[in-house]
This record gives C-alpha cells, sequence and structure tokens, in this order.
C-alpha cells in the first residue's frame, strides 16, 4: 500500500462530534481534505458554517440536530444515522468545561460535563459501533486531554469525565478489536480554544504554561488534524486502544 493510500479516506464517511468551531471544526475540515464526506452531530445551526467550509472542499456533508446535554438524545439519533447511513468513522469531539472549587461544584453542573463529555459520547458510539462490527472495518476516535492524566485546578468534572474518556477507549478497544474496529483517542494539549479562553485571559497562567511547553507556543487547533487523519486511515490499522497526546511537549517534562 502506497502512503498516500494509508492515509487516504476516499470513500468514507465520517461523524463529527462538535464541530462547530476550534478543534472539531479543524478535525472535520482535515477529514474533509484527506477525502472523507461528513456527518456533523450537534446543534444544527452552530454547524452550517463548517458544513459550508466542507462543501466548498468539494466533500458531501450533512448535519444532525442533536442535543449532547441529553445522552438518551443522542443514542436515539445515532441509532437513526446508524439506519440510513454507513459511518466509516466517528470523532467524539464535543465536550464543556465547568470552573469551580471541589466543595461549591452544583449537581447540575457535574451532571452536565459527564453527560456531554462522557456519557453522550459512550451511547453514541454503541450505536455507531455495532454496524461497523457487523461490517468488520471502522475507526472510533475519541478526544480525551491532559486532564486525562492529570488532576487540574478547579476542573474536577472535566477531570473526571476526561479520565473517564481514556479509560473507557482501552475498554471499548479490548472488545471491538477482534472485530476489525479500532478505538483510540487524542489528548490535545493547551489548545487556543473557547474552553481555554479563561486560562489564557490570565496573563500569568497564559505565561506559565507557555513556559513549560517545549515547543514554545500554546497548540491551536489545526495542530490536532495530522493525528485525527492518522488514527481514522487506514495507516492505525494496527493501533487500538491509545491515547495519542498532542501537547508540543507538556507531558515529556
Amino acid at each position: 500500500m502506497t502512503t498516500n493510500a494509508l492515509f487516504s479516506l476516499a470513500g468514507r464517511t465520517a461523524l463529527v462530534t462538535g464541530a462547530s468551531r476550534g478543534i472539531g471544526r479543524a478535525i472535520a475540515l482535515g477529514l474533509a481534505a484527506a477525502g472523507s464526506d461528513l456527518i456533523l452531530a450537534g446543534r444544527a445551526t452552530s454547524n452550517e458554517d463548517t458544513a459550508a467550509e466542507i462543501a466548498a472542499l468539494g466533500r458531501g456533508c450533512r448535519i444532525i440536530d442533536v442535543d449532547l446535554a441529553d445522552p438518551l438524545s443522542a443514542r436515539d439519533a445515532a441509532a437513526a444515522v446508524a439506519r440510513d447511513s454507513t459511518v466509516d468513522i466517528v470523532v467524539n469531539n464535543a465536550g464543556i468545561i465547568s470552573r469551580d472549587d471541589v466543595l461549591s461544584i452544583a449537581p447540575q453542573d457535574w451532571t452536565r460535563v459527564l453527560d456531554v463529555n462522557l456519557s453522550s459520547l459512550f451511547f453514541l458510539s454503541q450505536q455507531l459501533a455495532a454496524p461497523m462490527v457487523a461490517r468488520g472495518r471502522g475507526k472510533l476516535v475519541n478526544v480525551a486531554s491532559l486532564l486525562s492524566f492529570q488532576g487540574g485546578i478547579r476542573v474536577a468534572a472535566y477531570t473526571a469525565s476526561k479520565h473517564a474518556v481514556a479509560g473507557l477507549t482501552r475498554a471499548m478497544a479490548n472488545e471491538l478489536g477482534p472485530h476489525g474496529v479500532q478505538v483510540n483517542a487524542i489528548a490535545p494539549g493547551y489548545i487556543a480554544t473557547d474552553n481555554t479562553q479563561a486560562l489564557r485571559d490570565d496573563p500569568d497562567r497564559f505565561r506559565a504554561i507557555a513556559e513549560r511547553i517545549p515547543a514554545g507556543r500554546w497548540g491551536r487547533p489545526e495542530d490536532l488534524v495530522g493525528a485525527a487523519v492518522f488514527l481514522a486511515a487506514a495507516a492505525s490499522d494496527y493501533v487500538n486502544g491509545h491515547v495519542l497526546v498532542v501537547d508540543g511537549g507538556w507531558m515529556a517534562r
């Protein structure tokens, strides 16, 4: 197989959550550039700009309107997609963060973060993985975090959810791998997105973080595209249950 064939997504369809901006948008556009058609799952109006950019690349794209804060709705929406479309790749990128002290977190904030970041991810993957198993081929790519390995400060719910995403990635890989379905995750480092705006607005935190990153800068959403294409393509057919850190070297420190 040629190098181009190893990384080509021609003839594939990928479903991406949280593609309206930031990392999800960059990954969706990267998959489209590699040849994949796209299904964008999330609030319909928020995905229209990304869908237009994908269409401009000459790839097919449609939007599935679903509230990922409601895990059962995510499950039902994914089941409907599985009935009428062949989904070869799933990128579970959607995620939210709530910043509060451990002693002050409200139950509804804890639940919402876990629902979006973990429960909807699981039930959506569950429904879309079933036909992959039947076909003997498929790729699930979850977006984890550096907080899949570390504790963080004032982000207990997010940290709990991202530790769980890493563990779930491995658990699903163990069960689905024998059926030709690879399940892996990307753990982004400090990326300039809406989720990190509060950190970037704090001059001391921004500087301290940048100084620790061997690459000498915060990441950009586009820095995740190569890893996403690799994990979605034939190049990673023997990679399973892995959490690929893309962090400019942060974890090496």
